[in-house]
């Protein structure tokens, strides 16, 4: 029946069909299509149970059966996929309605799609979603930007499916332009950082106090009730206590070591670059994950020099895991110190209005970095001032402050027993380079000026300068 259903829903991957699902469930009318119809038969007849889901089998049909305006969610791969179904359901849409992309689109595409549906007189909103198969059905966090416009036509909507926290629903308008798809890739840039950063303890760990998967797993839940409690803390230790079926080891010890990603994370880096941000965990985190697949190239380093990289070292395991313990906290605050600065400079550069505090919020439920230390964050964001990083808060000092002892010593203690952690090794240097009031860029300047006549600035009078070296 036309004009029936408040929404369609495009794309029936577990992603999309859970999200068809949470979206029935909340009363909202959905008509799901996807590109091969058998996916849709089958969801239909095995997950669909009483909600108010019909399917199409043709766009038109789909189209029609949209209430107007039409509202349009797009749950297909990134990247031409989606710019091929919106070239397909554009001559069926009329001006004022909607499509919704909720998928993890690259920033920049979302802002060219909003431009070229804008001059059709359709809208758009680019939305990230964050919380993986069960948050999409449950509640998962959402991260919209575009126009105002069209965020109003699905607000209700979009609150109501989202996870809900004391704080309200993990959704709001983030911004004009690509704003919340920006969002949803410094998000998973920090989740990068984050997830390397508990893999270099737990190496640390097993390495140098000899540790067992389980061992592990009870020193992570602990932590995970205190200043450390966060989602991903949480499906680590789980993670760890898992056997395998096959062999009766320790699950984890029996997957290969090679990891894998999808591109955000590196999209991440490169906005950090074109920004001019530094965000060193975030960039070393994705060059740890594409270092691990050069598996055959380290098996043969390791077979000819790795013995003699690591030291016989006694080591003191209750000082080593309270050091593990507070380095984790510091790692994972800079991670997200980090990711707040590229997000204020791209909201400065992008002309996005994106409110610090309200990303934070909706990070508290449904999404793979919710963690209680947001709330923490929260409150150094609300005191104020020109603070991008959150590194002038007295607060953040303090942190930082009772966390380098640790993180020295465990640095030390990983080093001599061969342990790369490159993640907290970054965080290190970076705070450490935040607190130097002055660097050796002077030298570099210098070296610029003598090869290229780059020239350099002074410090005891304006203007730039050039020397003949030679």
């Amino acid at each position: 029946m036309a004009n029936r259903n408040f929404t369609g829903l495009i794309g029936l991957g577990v992603m999309g069909q859970n999200l068809a699902l949470n979206i029935a469930r909340k009363g909202y009318s959905v008509c799901v299509y996807n590109r091969t119809a058998s996916r849709t038969q089958a969801f239909v007849k095995e997950r669909v149970s009483g909600e108010p889901i019909t399917p199409a089998y043709d766009l038109q049909t789909y189209v029609q059966s949209l209430e107007r305006p039409r509202k349009v969610i797009l749950m297909v791969q990134a990247g031409s996929a989606v710019d091929a179904m919106i070239e397909s359901l554009t001559p069926l849409l009329d001006a004022g309605d909607l499509i919704i992309d909720m998928g993890n689109s690259h920033y920049a595409d979302t802002e060219r799609r909003l431009e070229a549906l804008s001059a059709r007189g359709l809208l758009f909103l680019g939305t990230g979603v964050s919380g993986g198969e069960r948050g999409a059905l449950e509640g998962p966090s959402i991260m919209p930007g575009g126009t105002p416009e069209a965020y109003a036509l699905v607000e209700k909507m979009l609150t109501q499916i989202a996870a809900q926290t004391e704080d309200g629903a993990c959704c709001t308008y983030l911004g004009r332009g690509g704003a919340g798809h920006f969002v949803k890739m410094v998000h998973n840039g920090i989740e990068y950082a984050i997830m390397q950063a508990i893999a270099e303890a737990y190496d640390v760990l097993r390495v140098a106090a000899g540790m067992s998967a389980g061992q592990i797993a009870d020193l992570l839940e602990r932590w995970n009730a205190g200043a450390l409690n966060s989602f991903l803390m949480e499906i680590s230790y789980k993670a760890l206590r898992r056997v395998d079926d096959e062999t009766g080891n320790p699950l984890v010890e029996m997957i290969l070591d090679r990891a894998e990603q999808k591109g955000t994370g590196k999209w991440t880096a490169q906005a950090a670059l074109d920004l001019g941000v530094p965000t060193p965990s975030l960039a070393t985190a994705v060059f740890a994950r594409t270092l691990s697949h050069f598996k055959e190239d380290r098996v043969r380093v390791a077979e000819t020099m790795g013995a003699q990289l690591a030291a016989d070292v006694t080591v003191d395991v209750d000082a080593l895991t309270a050091a593990v313990e507070r380095s984790l906290q510091l790692s994972m605050f800079l991670s997200f110190s980090q990711g707040l600065w590229l997000l204020w400079e791209a909201s400065r550069t992008y002309d996005y209005g994106l409110n610090l505090s309200e990303v934070l919020r909706i990070w508290k439920g449904g999404c793979i970095i919710r963690a209680r230390m947001l709330n923490f964050l929260r409150e150094i964001v609300a005191e104020g001032g020109h603070n991008p990083h959150l590194l002038f808060s007295p607060r953040a000092q303090a942190l930082v402050k009772e966390s380098l002892p640790s993180a020295g010593l465990l640095l030390e203690t990983a080093h001599s027993c061969g342990v790369p952690m490159p993640v907290l090794s970054s965080a290190v240097d970076y705070v450490l380079s935040m607190a130097r009031a002055n660097l050796p860029a002077n030298l570099i300047q210098a070296q610029r000026d003598f090869f290229g006549a780059h020239t350099y600035e002074r410090v005891d009078k304006p203007g730039t300068f050039h020397t003949e070296w030679e």
